[in-house]
């Protein structure tokens, strides 16, 4: 059997583990202690809320099939996203007819049912360090553990984080591996500050959410996590507040409570609501490589196919998107299956 590791247990590779599923024997290195990425969700006080991608959405029939497989506990957001500007100016629009899924136990489900679909072996709260080929791949962990020798490698953590483990790879074609270092490690990534804003009353507006169409407000992306079924108690709110990338890298490294205090003010001036300058409870989370503003070149990537050696994730689809990431490690996948059988 076909033995493939994989770098990176989001939902890209968690998507090559499910297209390999009754293929290969897939094992996934994960250096935090969930599995799922940008598909993340925490809870607090009763309340399920969804931290980095907020909804999953699809243009791509193979990706809903997926979905739709999975689809115990599934809830579709039913209220559209409408836009606003610079000068706070709130419109109708940007809403499309795809459904916008998460679970009612969250975004974060999506990744916990595809690896237990997969039947892959996950090794959480493992950092990948080095990768090098010898009679096959084998990596190396933090800690001086090497695990090995697979078949197949597929790397889908965020390009910078990919470009340094390209950095020290050991592998005898050194013109590619230098090609992809440079290519790689030049794709382009957005910081996003993410904060949960929790209040004792609800907030009633026509929209799920709002998004910044002009890129030139402090905020990029607001959203009422109690449109979400089974997400937030009845007379309760939670708003999802994504800061724009400027601002988050800016203020990156400062305290929560300041940035919670700067991010609800201007949720206020926004909503035209003073009462939510001061929320009861938040919580803040940071994304350093939150999402590609560009894609990698698949003809550059394409040459370390003869190493046997991939690459999965929204950069290499060149969309920041769960179902872009998803239908790309689908499509990895996929390609190992059809080159090995």
């Amino acid at each position: 059997m076909t033995h493939v590791a994989v770098v990176g247990a989001g939902v890209a590779g968690l998507g090559v583990a499910y297209a390999l599923r009754d293929e290969a024997s897939v094992t996934l290195f994960e250096k935090s202690g969930r599995v799922g990425g940008r598909a993340a969700t925490r809870e607090r006080t009763d309340c399920v809320y969804d931290t980095g991608a907020n909804y999953v959405k699809s243009d791509d029939d193979r990706v809903s099939r997926v979905i739709r497989e999975l689809s115990n506990g599934l809830v579709d957001v039913e209220k559209p996203v409408w836009t606003f500007d610079a000068d706070e100016n709130i419109s109708e629009g940007r809403d499309e007819n795809a459904a916008k899924w998460t679970y009612r136990s969250g975004i974060g489900t999506l990744g916990e049912k595809l690896l237990d679909a997969s039947g892959a072996t996950i090794r959480t709260d493992t950092r990948v360090v080095g990768i090098r080929k010898d009679d096959g791949w084998y990596v190396e962990d933090g800690d001086g553990n090497e695990y090995g020798s697979c078949d197949e490698l597929v790397l889908t953590p965020p390009a910078p984080l990919t470009a340094s483990l390209l950095e020290f790879a050991e592998w005898d074609d050194d013109e590619t591996a230098r090609e992809l270092r440079r290519h790689v490690g030049h794709v382009p990534y957005r910081t996003i500050l993410s904060v949960a804003l929790h209040y004792p009353f609800e907030i009633d507006r026509s929209y799920y959410a709002l998004v910044n169409t002009d890129k030139e407000h402090e905020i990029g992306w607001l959203a009422r996590e109690s449109c979400k079924p089974g997400h937030i108690p009845d007379g309760e709110s939670l708003l999802i507040v994504q800061m724009a990338p400027n601002w988050s890298a800016e203020h990156y490294d400062r305290e929560d409570s300041e940035i919670v205090a700067a991010a609800a003010d201007r949720v206020a001036d926004l909503l035209s609501d003073h009462s939510l300058s001061a929320p009861n409870w938040f919580d803040v989370v940071r994304w350093r490589d939150a999402l590609p503003d560009s894609g990698a070149d698949p003809g550059v990537l394409r040459r370390a196919e003869d190493e046997n050696l991939r690459f999965a994730g929204d950069w290499v689809s060149g969309d920041g998107r769960v179902h872009r990431a998803l239908g790309n490690g689908l499509d990895v996948g996929e390609r190992i299956s059809k080159l090995r059988t």
